[in-house]
């Protein structure tokens, strides 16, 4: 959070003052990590007494060291500073107990207290996160606070807060604040206290904004004119493999779409961006737990590299896709496809081409921005030379490869299209090159790892060093095979090792022993519990994909639906039954987009099956505002 109108910033660790009660403030000038001392992530977990405050030395962490160490509370871990203020409870640890926390507007007439939590909103110069900061002192013109990762800069000699916030008391007696950036907003604050007095009250929205709407377009399912151009690579091999110009292919499906409100949309764009970064502190608690990471059943070999993948790319990762239910109670998440993922192009291009052509301006296209937060994703990475888009002989990798080559042409990065293993072969250096003589130095993948692993499993199994003991730096008699390519040190892969562990179903359990009731989350355990089993279940492989291999059940262990597959295994885990919606024939999924870890687009998945599969259709979404949604497609 610097920029060229101020001072170079301190290097990252650098004492820059020291709050009331005595709490020191560090730098959190990332771009100065000396990595010798911080080798890992795991070196940048910070704990005091055994507790976890947080990450060295972002500003939640500086918050609740803060509180800790002058008045003995504890706020539940979050993903991002602005979750604070929805918080309601926070612990004494001096005798364990929960003591209400409440939350009070900008603008409110209670004013802020000395010890008390400001909060900043997502946005501008706090984008993504949000921030928080210890209000010191409390002023009729203004207030001081203390907080960690905002300029890093000594505080000036005999001050014990870092800044003043511009506050203004008017007539009624409201205390506004007046933020120092112009690009960010202050929320509120956050308070330990038993008077709930001008407190915010969340109001639950309506209900029925969380219930899917439908329409059809009376064209659409007789006509045969042609609506994509196959002048564009993508867009023919789509045309090819659909076998026409369509988006859905049941017929009954080809003139339907679904509606969803702009609170729908707000909630589950929240929910993409908080279990985002739930399920890395998920991935990073399994990487530091042996037994936990066991549950996985990776291959040992590649513990090691899962664990620098890890430590070196945490936040190289482009794409990926969380799919939820969504009802009226409540918007759950089933899983997070972080590796891999696919129905990019669909919900990014396609669908909208549909209702251009079908004349459906219901709403607007919730994938319309795709492509571009993709683009700028790639645009950020740390590519610096030819990617080579890997892909395979399914059909739908064909025009999915193609449209990753649109995104990153459109991002000026070379790339080549490589089939497979085709071509390949060893270079004089012992790097591995394509038929054209071109260095393979960073690869993207249109497989998953798990697949990719299995056939590095086959490729290996008749070598006397298997993949236990194969040396990955060697240069091998035989042309290069999947083994050589992906899993060679000096080729980056996207996306990175390290997403093998959030695309396994493994991560639901952990996720919810580390934030049990969270919203989003559905109750999941490695084995059967009853509280899980009470009101029906659901069994699902820990390495499966696309549907395949899961069984549900209902509250009296009846078997309510199964479906076949390629992953069954004795390594599976129980998760609660919370059934898609049916809406016009169709179980209905919703699927939102991560472009570099946050929100990017949405779209549905149907079946007239209550597990969404490999060629369950995609029916196209629309978004349109609360008042219309409530008027024309709430029941």
């Amino acid at each position: 959070m610097t920029s060229s109108n101020h001072p170079k910033p301190a290097p990252f660790g650098t004492l820059l003052g020291v709050a009331p009660g005595g709490v020191e403030v560090y730098s959190s000038d990332y771009d100065s990590v000396d990595e010798t001392q911080m080798p890992d992530r795991s070196a940048y977990r910070h704990y005091v007494d055994g507790l976890y405050m947080g990450y060295k030395w972002q500003c939640v962490e500086f918050a609740r060291r803060w509180l800790y160490l002058n008045r003995g509370l504890v706020f539940d871990d979050v993903a991002m500073a602005y979750e604070i203020f929805r918080l309601r409870s926070i612990r004494d640890v001096r005798n364990n107990t929960m003591l209400p926390l409440y939350a009070f507007q900008n603008g409110s007439k209670r004013h802020p207290e000395p010890g008390c939590l400001l909060i900043w909103d997502e946005g501008g110069e706090f984008a993504r996160t949000g921030h928080v900061a210890i209000v010191t002192e409390v002023l009729p013109e203004g207030l001081r606070i203390a907080e960690q990762n905002v300029r890093h800069q000594p505080w000036p000699t005999g001050h014990d807060y870092s800044r003043e916030i511009p506050a203004r008391i008017t007539a009624h007696g409201e205390y506004w604040l007046r933020c120092s950036f112009g690009d960010a907003t202050i929320l509120g604050w956050v308070m330990q206290t038993d008077d709930a007095t001008d407190a915010v009250t969340h109001v639950e929205p309506d209900r029925r904004l969380f219930q899917i709407g439908h329409g059809r377009i009376p064209s659409a399912a007789s006509s045969s004119d042609s609506w994509l151009n196959e002048a564009n690579p993508d867009e023919a091999a789509y045309v090819s493999v659909m076998e026409g110009h369509y988006l859905a292919d049941r017929a009954e499906n080809r003139d339907l779409y679904y509606v969803i409100s702009e609170t729908a949309l707000s909630e589950l764009r929240r929910a993409t961006n908080e279990l985002h970064a739930m399920f890395l502190h998920a991935t990073e608690a399994v990487l530091h737990d042996d037994a936990l990471l066991e549950r996985f059943n990776f291959p040992r070999i590649l513990w090691p590299r899962l664990r620098q993948s890890w430590s070196n790319r945490r936040n190289e990762a482009i794409t990926g896709r969380f799919d939820f239910a969504m009802r009226p109670n409540g918007i759950k998440v089933y899983e997070y496809n972080c590796d891999s993922a696919s129905c990019h192009m669909e919900a990014g291009k396609v669908q909208g081409k549909w209702a251009a052509h079908f004349g459906c301006d219901t709403g607007r296209d919730p994938g319309a921005r795709l492509p571009s937060d993709l683009m700028d994703t790639w645009k950020n990475s740390d590519v610096d030379d030819v990617i080579h888009i890997m892909f395979g002989d399914d059909e739908e990798e064909s025009y999915h490869s193609l449209f990753m080559k649109e995104v990153l042409d459109a991002a000026g990065l070379p790339n080549k299209l490589q089939h497979g293993l085709d071509g390949l072969r060893w270079g004089k250096d012992g790097a591995i090159e394509d038929a054209d003589g071109t260095p393979i130095r960073w690869v993207w993948k249109t497989w998953a790892w798990e697949t990719a692993l299995d056939q590095i499993r086959v490729e290996c199994e008749h070598d006397d060093e298997r993949l236990e003991h194969y040396d990955l730096d060697a240069v091998r008699n035989h042309p290069p095979r999947l083994v050589d390519v992906l899993l060679r040190p000096e080729v980056m892969v996207y996306e990175p090792l390290w997403t093998l562990l959030p695309s396994n179903k493994a991560i639901l359990p952990v996720l919810w022993q580390m934030f049990a009731h969270q919203r989003y989350l559905l109750n999941a355990a490695f084995e059967l519990t009853e509280e899980i089993s009470d009101g029906g279940y659901v069994t699902k492989p820990i390495v499966g994909r696309c549907g395949a291999n899961i069984n549900l059940y209902g509250a009296d262990d009846s078997l309510l639906a199964q479906t076949e597959g390629e992953f069954d295994s004795p390594h599976q885990v129980f998760q609660e039954l919370f059934l898609l919606p049916e809406i016009a024939g169709n179980r209905v999924q919703l699927c939102t987009f991560t472009a570099g870890g946050t929100y990017a687009g949405a779209c549905t998945r149907v079946d007239n099956s209550v597990v969404i599969v490999a060629d369950s259709d995609i029916v196209a979404l629309r978004v349109v505002d609360d008042r219309m949604f409530l008027e024309d497609f709430a029941r």
